[in-house]
């Protein structure tokens, strides 16, 4: 790491020393260049059985039909899984009774075994430890808030971006997980609000509305099967879960290519880019992919996707203790976000949630609110993100999926 980054530029607005970036218990891998190690690729490994969720509702009739069954079938088990979100054979009666264990269980391989769960105090968080056909272990997080409920899904298991102050990034990439593995944790997560165990519930139909990819994992990483997922969530009711594109958040870490072609899908999702420093010396060294696409690259291809799309971007910029939280760099994010036009972008500034082996802290209140401040002196729409589960390791950068 270069030690540029600790030297304070007192010629800039703020002379406030900068901790240069490192982690005490772990270590950061890296190439034989000595460049932090990418994995845009998931490792060669064994995918989970086919599974209903997998399928698009053409190649659901096509399953059934090979089955020996009609195509209206797909249909009622489409029902089932995505309306009742059930694949208890004995809750699908409107199905031959002959055969039909049989047949739920080839289309219904069970995907995701609960190791887990953690409460917050007041019921209204849930961390779930889930365990994958191959041993593999992910996290998600159920959250509630008035009028709406958020799940905080996974995409892959572990992570190959290498940002030393996630957890998931410093456990690397395991695989990427299957369309139906995304897609099951939110049928998961609404029969367990369906259960009532999620807080205090305001409607006896409620469901997941909200779905952020901003659990384990570099969603566009895994670009075809989050997408896949996508759809399934926003089909309608039966074929899909009938929920807005606009309540879908997809996050990344700045894989340019990938969100130009997100701009292209003609799906209105919210898309959120994780920044966390506005300057190419820092941002190098917090999100690695930085070496390969540089800020502006990166915020370039988050304006194409506002200008193409009509969708405001998000900025994810988690605060770090003085790290990247001085007032100039504030100025810095909103110099170059007003180069870029006006009305595009909303800035989440969220205190740094802390991880094992990391040696860094969340930013002071005071700095906090001048960061903040001077964003919005600017005309940058700000608001500070809620550190939601903290307290059961379930908030942003915290996923860690250990037993």
């Amino acid at each position: 790491m270069t030690s540029a980054a600790s030297t304070p530029d007192t010629s800039r607005p703020e002379a406030r020393a900068q901790v240069q970036p490192k982690a005490e218990g772990w270590e950061q891998q890296r190439t034989a260049e000595g460049r932090p190690l990418l994995q845009f690729a998931s490792p060669r490994v064994k995918q989970p059985p086919q599974h209903f969720a997998d399928l698009s509702l053409e190649e659901r009739q096509t399953k059934v039909k090979e089955l020996g069954l009609p195509a209206f079938r797909a249909k009622q088990l489409s029902t089932h899984y995505f309306q009742h979100w059930t694949t208890d054979p004995d809750a699908m009666s409107d199905l031959p009774k002959a055969g039909r264990g049989e047949l739920v269980e080839g289309l219904f391989p069970p995907l995701l075994s609960e190791v887990r769960r953690l409460r917050t105090d007041d019921g209204n968080t849930i961390k779930f430890l889930w365990r994958l056909f191959d041993g593999a272990l992910v996290e998600s997080v159920l959250m509630r808030y008035p009028g709406r409920i958020t799940l905080c899904v996974s995409s892959q298991a572990g992570c190959g971006m290498n940002c030393p102050f996630c957890a998931t990034g410093q456990a690397g990439l395991t695989r990427n997980m299957s369309t139906a593995e995304i897609v099951d944790q939110v049928v998961a997560a609404n029969r367990i609000i369906a259960a009532g165990e999620l807080g205090q519930q305001e409607h006896p139909d409620e469901r997941v509305t909200n779905i952020v990819f901003m659990g384990m994992g570099e969603p566009l990483a895994n670009y075809k099967r989050v997408m896949n997922a996508v759809h399934r969530f926003v089909d309608p009711v039966p074929m899909g879960l009938g929920m807005s594109a606009r309540n879908i958040t997809v996050s990344t870490v700045g894989l340019v290519p990938a969100i130009r072609k997100l701009a292209d899908e003609d799906l209105p999702v919210t898309f959120a880019l994780s920044l966390h420093a506005p300057d190419d010396e820092l941002r190098d060294e917090l999100i690695p992919v930085n070496n390969r696409w540089k800020v502006d690259e990166a915020l370039d291809a988050a304006h194409e996707y506002y200008r193409k799309t009509g969708r405001r971007v998000s900025i994810e910029y988690a605060l770090i203790k003085d790290m990247n939280d001085h007032a100039w760099r504030a100025a810095l994010l909103a110099k170059k976000l007003n180069q870029r036009g006006r009305g595009w972008v909303h800035v989440n500034p969220i205190p740094l949630n802390p991880t094992p082996g990391s040696i860094w802290t969340s930013s002071e209140r005071h700095v906090q609110e001048e960061f903040i401040e001077t964003l919005r002196a600017a005309g940058i729409p700000t608001t500070l993100r809620d550190t939601r589960g903290k307290e059961i390791d379930g908030a942003c950068g915290q996923l860690a999926a250990a037993e």
